[in-house]
């Protein structure tokens, strides 16, 4: 509950000020939350192959992965 209604005012808060902002504002804040997101996309992307990769070729234990990096 208090992480919603931090958001909450969070929120309520940008939308004040995103109010008042210049249109080039807005601009580089759109164009940072879109960045934002490929990230997001490609972090799940990698996390997914991660998985893939871990069913297909199975894991290593520490000392394994010491082993063979040595």
């Amino acid at each position: 509950m208090e992480t919603t209604t931090k958001r909450q005012a969070l929120i309520k808060a940008i939308n004040e000020l995103i109010e008042l902002a210049y249109d080039d504002t807005l601009q580089e804040i759109l164009s940072l939350l879109e960045i934002r997101k490929q990230e997001d996309e490609s972090d799940e992307r990698d996390f997914e192959e991660g998985l893939k990769d871990i069913v297909e070729n199975g894991t290593l234990t520490w000392s394994e992965h010491q082993q063979k990096t040595a």
